[in-house]
């Protein structure tokens, strides 16, 4: 894949030749099965009772911090899918204002450096 592509160039690619990465599939049952076990914890805690005991309330702090954080996750995704759109056909509309960037050598990029002492 070319660095020197155009803005819609850009867009349109999407997630073709991407995976998303290990942490971001499963941030949402990892974080609810913590959240939801360190909620019954919390809960037998303050009442004094065993840690452990009443495990209806970790199964059920599982289950609801997990689906929060699933729906969260789709919202995001939702939302940046939605952004994208927009971009894109903003671009398409205006691609007089997103010219092709032209390719510089690293050395044209680097200011010279004067030391100071």
């Amino acid at each position: 894949m070319s660095s020197n592509l155009s803005a819609i160039e850009l867009l349109n690619l999407g997630n073709e030749g991407r995976t998303k990465p290990v942490l971001n599939e499963y941030w949402p049952y990892l974080l609810g099965t913590f959240f939801g076990v360190g909620t019954g914890l919390i809960i037998n805690f303050g009442t004094r009772r065993p840690l452990m005991s009443g495990i209806q309330k970790h199964i059920i702090g599982v289950v609801g911090w997990t689906s929060l954080f699933t729906y969260v996750t789709n919202k995001r995704e939702e939302y940046l899918a939605e952004k994208d759109a927009i971009l894109r056909h903003y671009i398409q509309l205006h691609p007089e204002d997103f010219p092709v960037p032209e390719r510089k050598k690293f050395s044209e990029v680097l200011e010279p450096w004067v030391p100071v002492r």
